[in-house]
């Protein structure tokens, strides 16, 4: 779940120079693009699951593959 303080702050900066129409509210447009992106993110989220464990034919984990990217993002 996003915070939703973050992306109004988001919102706020990145749309400061577009002119909002009076009958969307600012905060429901948060809500709204809120929803939006965790629905898109869930997605993504699932693909990238998939493609970590389950990128092989045979349809099982690469172990020793997963060991190494434990390993180079271990060294950050």
């Amino acid at each position: 779940m996003l915070n939703r303080k973050v992306v109004k702050e988001f919102l706020q900066e990145k749309l400061e120079d577009l002119e909002i129409p009076k009958d969307i509210s600012f905060d429901q447009l948060v809500e709204t693009f809120c929803k939006y992106t965790e629905d898109d993110y869930y997605e993504w989220l699932k693909d990238n699951y998939k493609s970590f464990f389950y990128s092989l034919p045979k349809n099982n984990p690469d172990w020793d593959w997963i060991r190494g990217r434990i390993e180079n993002y271990s060294k950050d």
